[in-house]
């Protein structure tokens, strides 16, 4: 059947409408076959990267930590060795 006779049995609404099912059942189709697939692959990368950015976050903390130890560490050292320093200039005298 040509779709001029569809129109002359069942009306162009009925005709239309049914076009228009037929549409979605075919975007439908499309997208579960062939886009659904891409997105679960793109979804696990996107985790795993996640992941890693975590990962990183951590290791900049710790070694922000390591820094600001050793740098203390190195301040007072240097406030013992002026302490040292002053206690023997005061002695030398």
């Amino acid at each position: 059947m040509d779709v001029v006779s569809l129109i002359n049995k069942y009306g162009f609404p009925i005709v239309a409408a049914g076009g228009m099912g037929y549409f979605v059942y075919y975007v439908w189709t499309w997208v579960t076959t062939e886009i659904k697939p891409v997105t679960s692959e793109a979804n696990n990368v996107l985790i795993a990267l996640i992941d890693r950015i975590r990962m990183l976050d951590n290791d900049l903390i710790r070694l922000n930590q390591k820094v600001n130890v050793i740098l203390s560490l190195r301040e007072q050292g240097n406030l013992k060795d002026d302490s040292q320093k002053s206690t023997a200039d005061s002695t030398d005298k």
